[in-house]
């Protein structure tokens, strides 16, 4: 599952999210293509992770492995209730995530939270931090993809950059081949079919909300990666995981996805 974002739940009056329901859960909110997600993979210890997973949740691992991914990805035609929303349809996001599951009657729903989302749209970072306790950020960013019609070109460079602290920092891969479908159980599977977002809340409680989309296509991905000042982005704690080379990496082809209205946990 990939990556969700902007206003993503509808609210009380006060700002916190409706309560949980099967109604709201199904709501469509916000509709866009998702395109290019490149994905570095990094093993982390549990305990790095374990501050920052909401109520409700725990922490998901494939073959004990416990993952942060770094994503970049380009938002493309996006509305919000059906709306464009002036200069902010297009643009770009990295964000710094990790995977989580939570038990329900059907089954487990498996799931992300992130460290930090970062936006080049002012607008949409302070609205989701205000209001939902998004934790995003407002960067200049670029990026440039060197992939048409299904197919890499001039060396098949992916790269999303973000200047912070007056410096640029990166995230780049080489996509080579033609994409496949995720093998079953496979890495590649883990890291791209999780459909259920969660946040948690100033309260203490957790919000969820839902994405769909069809299954992606990837791309193996060569010469993977990160160069930016991880201590001072994400903490000194995320400085020493994320200097190390990535654990696996690829380049999802992406497709339109449906956000759904959230709501709020009742753990």
């Amino acid at each position: 599952m990939r990556n969700f974002h902007f206003v993503l739940f509808d609210t009380f009056p006060c700002g916190h999210p409706a309560p949980e329901s099967a109604d709201s859960l199904m709501r469509k909110f916000l509709t866009a293509d998702w395109r290019y997600l490149l994905m570095l993979n990094f093993v982390v210890e549990p305990g790095l992770l374990r501050p920052h997973v909401p109520s409700g949740v725990e922490l998901d691992a494939w073959n004990d492995k416990t993952y942060v991914s770094m994503v970049g990805f380009l938002f493309r035609k996006t509305r919000v209730r059906g709306c464009w929303v002036p200069f902010h349809a297009n643009f770009e996001e990295v964000n710094l995530r990790f995977y989580v599951r939570r038990r329900t009657p059907e089954g487990w729903r498996r799931g992300v939270v992130f460290i930090k989302e970062i936006v080049p749209r002012r607008l949409i970072a302070t609205v989701a931090r205000l209001c939902y306790n998004e934790p995003y950020a407002a960067m200049p960013m670029r990026h440039r993809i060197e992939i048409e019609n299904g197919r890499p070109r001039s060396g098949g460079l992916v790269e999303y950059a973000w200047r912070h602290q007056g410096q640029w920092n990166e995230l780049r891969a080489t996509a080579i081949g033609a994409p496949h479908s995720p093998g079953e159980n496979s890495e590649e599977e883990f890291i791209t079919e999780h459909y259920w977002g969660y946040t948690a809340q100033r309260n203490g409680g957790c919000a969820e909300y839902h994405v769909d989309h069809a299954r992606w296509n990837v791309w193996q991905a060569q010469e993977a990666a990160l160069y930016c000042d991880a201590a001072a982005l994400y903490g000194a704690k995320f400085a020493g995981p994320l200097s190390a080379p990535p654990e696996s990496a690829f380049v999802a082809e992406g497709s339109p996805v449906i956000v759904s209205a959230g709501a709020v946990l009742r753990v």
